[in-house]
């Protein structure tokens, strides 16, 4: 009977420990159609969508606490931005080319994914970009890492790497300077100023399009109101997205392109270009933190200081004891170790 007890008890706790590495609270969930689902203790918060029947890939939706999400595809009122897909990667002159509108033969595409990896603490992605022109010749490619991490009150941040270097073929390609460009944001309809009943905050406590546009900020908030609830029960609350950039980024704190009407971007190359090369490629890191409430900043700085000293990610080929895997994606605490 005892032995029996031992063997019950081993059993069972084998399975626990099983389950402990199973129950991770984040997830990285693949879905037909060149979808990828982040969720967050069963419940998705974000969906990454990069099948080619839109000229790029984009993340929607981007769910807030509520579960509404605080983002939309295209904009309010006017079909020549429907390039506005919720939070996308784009730039209007690459080497001269605009991936940037609906209207060019530009695409991009992506490649491959490099590593789905779960955890309690945090999920990660990561994957690889192709910047196609017109002919169909590839400009550039851009390794995209982006992780889900919990928050308290059922808040999330999404942290987003980006590695932009120029194709196999080519010693360099030009971002050519402009406002728009590279990771963007349109907010929701609600959200929006304009359409709306939203606003813009920057990390200097000033607000409005019109005070914002083109000056330095660390980041930027777009808080207001989403409708949550069906028929009788729907009503108004406030949630919001701070944009964090990193203080590795050229040009930081970036100068901001910001609209009423409801979108957010760190223009790295508002006042420059930027010039990858196959030696130097050109990594931008950025936050996004979704929030209930209207934007704090004593939390909004935390998570900023918090941002800052995190270290970034390496993405690498497996080494001895990290089998099934074709790619590994780790943080790294400096450069050194990246190379």
């Amino acid at each position: 009977m005892i032995l029996c007890g031992v063997v019950l008890f081993g059993s069972l706790a084998g399975r626990l420990a099983a389950d402990d590495e199973v129950l991770v609270r984040c997830e990285v969930m693949p879905l037909p159609g060149q979808q990828v689902q982040l969720n967050i203790d069963g419940v998705e918060k974000l969906r990454w969508h990069a099948a080619d029947n839109a000229p790029r890939p984009f993340f929607y939706p981007f769910n807030g606490p509520s579960g509404v999400s605080l983002t939309r595809m295209g904009h309010p009122g006017a079909q020549n931005h429907d390039h506005h897909r919720s939070v996308w990667f784009a730039h209007n002159k690459v080497n001269g080319i605009d991936f940037w509108s609906d209207n060019t033969a530009a695409r991009i595409r992506q490649k491959y994914w490099y590593r789905y990896r779960d955890g309690n603490d945090e999920a990660v992605m990561a994957f690889v970009l192709g910047w196609y022109g017109p002919d169909g010749d590839e400009l550039m490619e851009q390794d995209v890492v982006a992780a889900i991490i919990p928050l308290e009150n059922n808040e999330h941040a999404v942290e987003i790497q980006t590695t932009l270097r120029p194709s196999a073929n080519r010693e360099s390609v030009m971002l050519e300077q402009t406002n728009f460009g590279l990771l963007a944001v349109r907010v929701s309809k609600t959200i929006s100023a304009y359409f709306g009943g939203g606003h813009l905050t920057n990390s200097e406590g000033v607000t409005g399009e019109k005070d914002i546009f083109g000056k330095p900020a660390r980041w930027m908030d777009y808080s207001g109101p989403v409708i949550v609830g069906t028929e009788a029960s729907r009503k108004a609350v406030t949630e919001g997205i701070t944009y964090f950039d990193h203080p590795s980024n050229p040009g930081y704190p970036s100068s901001w392109h910001v609209r009423d009407d409801g979108w957010m971007a760190a223009s790295v190359c508002m006042h420059a270009a930027q010039m990858p090369t196959a030696d130097k490629p050109l990594t931008l890191r950025y936050l996004l933190h979704v929030h209930s409430g209207d934007v704090d900043q004593k939390t909004a700085e935390q998570l900023l200081e918090a941002f800052s000293a995190r270290p970034g990610f390496l993405i690498r080929k497996p080494v001895a004891g990290e089998p099934h895997r074709q790619y590994e994606v780790e943080r790294v605490s400096s450069q050194s170790d990246r190379n």
